[in-house]
């Protein structure tokens, strides 16, 4: 049986930082795709090319996110660990919204995913403030 391929979906990266990181995680042997703005009403298992997820068509609505987001599929535990390692090594900035997929948020749209991880950024950045 084949491993699943490790890959990453990159969105709201500058072009430089971008490029920087897809250099890196090749070393790793982990494909990346750099999302386009309007990527954001397509579903989490289209956007990685995995079977059984078709392009979405959904009317567009309103999406503002401006954030820098790493999605990880297949890399999870020590290896994950590893590869934030590698990107901290190479000097890429701490990257705030980072995922890993599920069977669930694979379903999900990528918009959907961004406003989650959000969401959970405010709620851990506000439980901070109020544990000092």
């Amino acid at each position: 049986m084949k491993k699943q391929e490790e890959k990453v979906l990159l969105y709201q990266f500058s072009d430089e930082i971008a490029s920087a990181i897809q250099d890196i995680l090749r070393k790793s042997g982990i494909q990346t795709r750099i999302l386009k703005r309007e990527d954001w009403n397509q579903r989490i298992g289209f956007l990685l090319a995995l079977k059984g997820f078709s392009q979405s068509t959904a009317a567009e609505e309103v999406f503002s996110f401006s954030h820098e987001t790493a999605i990880f599929h297949k890399i999870k535990g020590k290896r994950l660990d590893q590869v934030l390692q590698a990107l901290q090594d190479a000097g890429i900035a701490h990257i705030n919204f980072k995922a890993v997929t599920t069977p669930f948020n694979l379903h999900w749209t990528l918009g959907r995913l961004c406003k989650t991880m959000y969401n959970e950024h405010a709620y851990m950045v506000e439980k901070d403030k109020n544990s000092e």
